[in-house]
């Protein structure tokens, strides 16, 4: 795996508590602040993501109204407590 090395400012008490974390799980500290900025930069890119396919399906018509939306899922939420029902 390709790394390179970046500087991160943290409050004492966040360096103190990765440290303990750290000793508790036999990683080191970097180890375990690379691990946290990954998990957290795929899951904010997603979100992103997500945003910008959303934005790109409203610019290209793809929507379908709140309403129209909202009846169907009721529609399916009630076929499938009928369906319980009759088990």
């Amino acid at each position: 795996m390709n790394s390179t090395t970046m500087t991160v400012r943290l409050p004492a008490t966040v360096k103190e508590k990765l440290g303990e974390l750290a000793e508790h799980t036999k990683r080191t500290r970097s180890y375990l602040a690379a691990e946290a900025i990954e998990d957290y930069v795929e899951k904010e890119l997603a979100i992103v993501r997500g945003i910008e396919r959303g934005v790109e399906d409203m610019r290209a018509g793809r929507t379908a109204p709140h309403q129209e939306v909202m009846a169907e899922i009721a529609g399916i939420v009630a076929d499938a407590k009928r369906a319980q029902g009759s088990k």
